[in-house]
């Protein structure tokens, strides 16, 4: 054979090794980056809950804090009465 078809020969062994290692190394890099994103998207599936959750608590804490404005309302309201009352 000829010594430029030998070194063609062995560049394209070369490059072909080389592709393949390249391939290989693509795949686990995708396969790190599909974890990444999973794992982000449960990241944000959690805060997602922690938000409904605050925000629940805190609907919460304005219907106890309206409640408790009606009743004081509501005393007010008797003791006007009472005063009233006692005027007349």
């Amino acid at each position: 054979m000829d010594p430029v078809q030998i070194t063609i020969i062995i560049i394209s062994f070369i490059l072909t090794t080389l592709i393949v290692i390249l391939s290989i190394q693509v795949f686990h890099i995708m396969k790190e980056f599909r974890i990444s994103i999973q794992k982000v998207n449960k990241m944000l599936d959690d805060g997602g809950k922690v938000t409904g959750i605050v925000s629940d608590s805190a609907t919460g804490l304005a219907g106890f804090f309206g409640g408790i404005k009606a009743g004081m309302n509501i005393l007010s309201m008797f003791k006007k009465e009472r005063e009233h009352e006692r005027e007349s």
